[in-house]
């Protein structure tokens, strides 16, 4: 199969483009490890001694948050890039992000010279623009959603000859991310219960392809109940888009489900649960006043998760990813006041 993205309607899923969809492999995914390695350093897995109490568990926090763009997919934008095909390096990359994806594509370009167009969503997270914009990305506000800002992406790169990069269906992209997941099993190779986020689904994908396969962990994805679009695809079997997709944490922002990360997720994923914004901005709380961490939605609804499990996690090992730190500023401010 190949894809540029994909167009979904009830009936049908086409798909165009430039790239293999192809799930990749474990050995995908070492060999990732490689390239990253070589770019990023590794990230903390730290024990949770509030959450452990809490939970009457032993409780492990992966801190993506502590990655140079302060999110998980910098890990995806860096093997990507090394990747690349020559044609794309002068026209360069154009990618559609609510804030983390873009920068790590932002970052990815800047470290390997290729220029970086990033399309964001009308009212976008100010402080992830800048970010982008430091790192040398031109970034376009388009539309209301994260999908508008990706079908203005998509038809900019048809037109323009950009490479344009898919935040989920990009087989690279999801080895990269998933080398995170390496890391937690050379670390804690006995885990129960493993939590992610699940917005386009690359990083549960990439604890799926490494915990889920290495260990007898159930890995659990953990989406927003204001935006279930990829809850809808894992649990239903198709790629129907969502009308809205309206969440507190604009991580999880998507109204259409990805066919490389859903199929991925409906082979390996153990379960995948909604939980309420209000439980995300609790946790967010939670996580500022108990961990002292400033960490933004999407990091947060895996604890949000973990916490309405309560006394169903006693006794296991817990992993919690922690997906990335950047709280919007009028965010924090509301926390604090």
């Amino acid at each position: 199969m190949t894809a540029y993205d994909t167009v979904e309607s009830p009936d049908e899923t086409t798909v165009f483009g430039y790239h293999d969809l192809t799930p990749p492999t474990l050995a995908d995914v070492y060999e990732a490890r490689s390239v990253v390695a070589r770019h990023l350093p590794r990230t903390p897995l730290v024990r949770s001694e509030h959450l452990s109490a809490e939970l009457d568990a032993d409780v492990y926090l992966k801190r993506e948050d502590t990655l140079p763009t302060g999110a998980f997919k910098v890990r995806g934008g860096v093997n990507l890039c090394a990747g690349l095909d020559e044609e794309f390096h002068d026209p360069g990359l154009i990618a559609a992000s609510t804030g983390n994806h873009g920068q790590s594509v932002a970052y990815a370009g800047r470290a390997f010279d290729i220029p970086v167009l990033v399309a964001v969503p009308g009212d976008p997270n100010p402080d992830k623009v800048a970010a982008m914009e430091r790192m040398g990305a031109e970034v376009h506000p388009v539309g209301r959603d994260y999908d508008d800002a990706r079908e203005w992406a998509e038809e900019r790169a048809r037109t323009e000859g950009y490479r344009y990069v898919h935040s989920a269906n990009e087989p690279a992209l999801v080895a990269g991310v998933a080398t995170a997941g390496l890391e937690v099993v050379e670390e804690l190779p006995r885990v129960d219960t493993l939590f992610c986020p699940v917005g386009g689904g690359s990083s549960a994908s990439g604890y799926c392809l490494t915990v889920g396969e290495m260990t007898d962990a159930d890995v659990v994805g953990v989406q927003s109940a204001n935006a279930p679009a990829m809850y809808h695809a894992w649990a239903e079997g198709h790629l129907r888009p969502r009308d809205d997709a309206d969440t507190y944490a604009e991580g999880l922002q998507s109204r259409v489900p990805f066919a490389l990360t859903t199929e991925i997720l409906r082979d390996r994923l153990a379960e995948m649960v909604l939980v309420s914004d209000e439980r995300i901005e609790a946790a967010v709380e939670t996580m500022l006043l108990k961990e002292h961490l400033v960490l933004e939605g999407a990091a947060c609804a895996p604890v949000a998760a973990a916490l309405e499990r309560g006394d169903e996690l006693a006794g296991q090992t817990v992993v919690l990813q922690v997906s990335g730190r950047n709280l919007a500023a009028e965010k924090l401010r509301a926390v604090l006041d």
